[in-house]
């Protein structure tokens, strides 16, 4: 159901309900039919969902953050097998090769110039009474006592 409303809405707010653009949807749908293709070659359950429905599950769970429990119960599926499809979806993208980041060494071969900016975190201490001061743990032991006469 939410697959086939967010069909008929248009480019624009598709991406910003799902979070990638159309096409790339699209894109990491034939990847991901491709692998269940191979992984159901020789028999098996048929999934309860489709592969798009994996998809859109994988990328509210990553766009979201929601739980696991939670996701399951908007798509009928207990939390393990939420949690099974969400992982395969994410490992199949990921061996793809398509939708890797650029390593370290890529980066440093472009001409881009990069400013960086650099913030003092030291830790300073904060100012507490010292525990072994027997005055004031006195005075508070005394002043407590007065309170309860």
């Amino acid at each position: 159901m939410k697959l086939a409303n967010l069909q008929l809405t248009n480019d624009k707010n598709f991406r910003r309900i799902v979070g990638v653009k159309r096409t790339t949807f699209n894109c990491m749908v034939e990847i991901l039919t491709e692998a269940h293709q191979k992984k159901k070659a020789r028999g098996g359950r048929p999934n309860t969902l489709s592969i798009p429905e994996m998809l859109l599950m994988t990328l509210e769970y990553l766009r979201e953050y929601r739980t696991y429990a939670h996701i399951g119960m908007s798509y009928g599926l207990a939390e393990s097998n939420t949690f099974t499809t969400i992982k395969w979806v994410e490992d199949t993208l990921i061996r793809s090769g398509q939708f890797n980041l650029p390593g370290k060494k890529e980066l440093l071969k472009t001409d881009n110039e990069f400013e960086v900016i650099l913030i003092d975190a030291t830790e300073s201490p904060i100012e507490r009474p010292k525990k072994n001061n027997a005055r004031s743990i006195q005075a508070r032991k005394n002043d407590t006592l007065s309170k309860h006469k």
